[in-house]
């Protein structure tokens, strides 16, 4: 790997490549050999021995999207091109058929790509596979000093190195425009991030609009007539994530974080008190009332019919039990269920009731580590997403998984958080397997998320806070674990970032310097 990193510091030297990023696990380039790229006459095609055919919307669209980033409109071919040395159309080789499915965490996305004067082929296990070579492919462009594109003879063998990879983006501190997803979701896939974390609801706002409970959003939302996503909305994003190859993974944090849901489902929090009366202020969901589980199991039931990939995820953190201690009845409920005065006794009872819930609509879920930690009784198969303790996660990842239960973390990658310089480098020089542990509990660590928080973060800085500087966590979880020189990540970072840019991407600089594609 260090040869091949070697090489391609040599090829950015000599401005006879673009750099790759996030890095493949195996990269061969051969300056000596290259071909010319014409917009008159290379195409993306599929291979005859392909088990996916045209007419798949997954491939076509990529087709189309990555012919006009190879191509910017407005693109004119120099004049006095000639003929010779053309590179040929990509012919792109699916082994499994199937293009109307969703990407799962099983999902395998190898590929292997192959670039010549004589052949270009891109053969993928699976429309997943295709898609994150057919980024790799978009980026191995360059461009000479007259305009022309050329494409060096390369050989790539990719896969990630973990499963989920993953981006979380808050939308109710701040409500963030479908515009401003869509396009966040256009760079998670050129960064081969596969999974959108969308933490949608919280205190502040309720802009989910749900059917069966429309006054959730009518009455929960800043604006329920401009600060909402319908439900058109919400289709648009899971089938625009999809064509992307990326998963859609909804939280409802309950039961705190979730004063934005009592205008619209009266009697749902818990009231609190001063002394004996009540305050008029609210704390979390009322664990101790039936009508909260017959509304959790509607809820649900709608957001599981939604939203399509097997993973929900259900929060479960940072619960102030304040309200609930001064509450009488919940007081009551403790003494009768001998929970004594272990209010997170009570949280896990509430946890458990909901889980079951959920695991009743065939779904699986993720939570916060704050469930782990307070000894809820949850599923093999839950997902720890453990997110404090930075810069000293290592102990939870140790306790999680050698409790046996698969693990992501979040914990060093709150992008929200931002500071004077290179900060990407933190995230970048994070190792998510650097804990004490066996083998085995390695295995169980899935991945991890980047977290974009949105208490100063709306849609007016949410791209240029989140790009390049995402990439890192990018690359972290997709390339090699020794893929570690910061020098040449800051090359191919930095030249990434002038991708970005042409693109029409408004990602913020590493350092001084310059693109060509400054002046959006």
């Amino acid at each position: 790997m260090a040869g091949t990193a070697d090489a391609l510091l040599l090829l950015l030297a000599a401005g006879l490549a673009a750099a790759v990023w996030p890095q493949p696990q195996l990269l061969r380039q051969d300056p000596r050999s290259l071909c010319r790229l014409s917009s008159r006459q290379f195409r993306f095609a599929y291979a005859n021995d392909s088990a996916v055919e045209p007419g798949c919307e997954v491939l076509d669209g990529a087709f189309r999207r990555y012919w006009q980033l190879l191509f910017p409109p407005g693109y004119k071919e120099p004049a006095g091109s000639n003929t010779e040395d053309l590179c040929p159309n990509l012919l792109v080789s699916v082994t499994e058929a199937g293009c109307s499915g969703y990407p799962t965490l099983e999902s395998p996305e190898n590929y292997k790509l192959s670039v010549s004067v004589d052949l270009m082929l891109l053969t993928a296990t699976n429309i997943w596979g295709a898609l994150r070579g057919l980024e790799t492919f978009s980026q191995l462009s360059w461009r000479d000093e007259y305009g022309t594109f050329y494409l060096n003879k390369t050989d790539v063998v990719d896969f990630p190195r973990f499963p989920h990879r993953g981006l979380l983006l808050d939308t109710s501190r701040h409500f963030l425009p479908l515009r401003a997803i869509l396009e966040t979701l256009d760079v998670m896939a050129y960064n081969k991030f596969n999974v959108f974390h969308w933490h949608i609801v919280d205190d502040q706002s309720f802009p989910f609009e749900s059917m069966v409970f429309p006054d959730l959003s009518s009455k929960g939302s800043y604006n329920s007539a401009t600060h909402v996503y319908t439900a058109k909305d919400v289709k648009m994003v899971i089938e625009y994530a999809r064509l992307r190859g990326i998963r859609v993974i909804p939280e409802f944090d309950t039961p705190g974080h979730t004063l934005s849901w009592g205008p619209g489902i009266p009697g749902l929090l818990t009231p609190c008190y001063v002394s004996t009366k009540p305050s008029g202020t609210y704390g979390p969901v009322n664990p101790i009332l039936n009508s909260t589980y017959q509304f959790m199991a509607s809820f649900f039931a709608e957001v599981s019919a939604i939203f399509p990939d097997f993973y929900l995820h259900l929060g479960g953190d940072e619960v102030d039990f304040s309200c609930w201690r001064s509450n009488p009845d919940i007081q009551d409920f403790m003494q009768k269920m001998q929970f004594g005065e272990d209010y997170a006794k009570l949280e896990s009872f509430y946890i458990q009731r909901l889980l079951d819930i959920v695991a009743s609509y065939k779904k699986g879920y993720m939570v916060w580590q704050e469930v782990f930690d307070n000894g809820v009784k949850v599923n093999p198969h839950t997902v720890i997403h453990v997110w404090k303790g930075h810069p000293n996660f290592e102990d939870e990842m140790s306790r999680v998984t050698e409790a046996g239960f698969r693990t992501l973390l979040s914990s060093p990658w709150y992008l929200n958080v931002i500071s004077y310089g290179q900060d990407w480098l933190a995230a970048y020089r994070v190792e998510p397997l650097a804990f004490k542990g066996s083998a085995e509990q390695k295995k169980l660590v899935i991945g991890g998320e980047a977290c974009m928080w949105g208490e100063y973060v709306d849609a007016t800085n949410l791209t240029p806070r989140l790009w390049p500087r995402a990439g890192a966590v990018a690359e972290r979880l997709w390339s090699n674990e020794t893929v570690r020189n910061t020098q040449d990540a800051y090359a191919r970072l930095s030249d990434f970032r002038c991708t970005l840019l042409r693109r029409g991407i408004r990602a913020e600089p590493l350092f001084t310097g310059y693109c060509e594609f400054d002046a959006l």
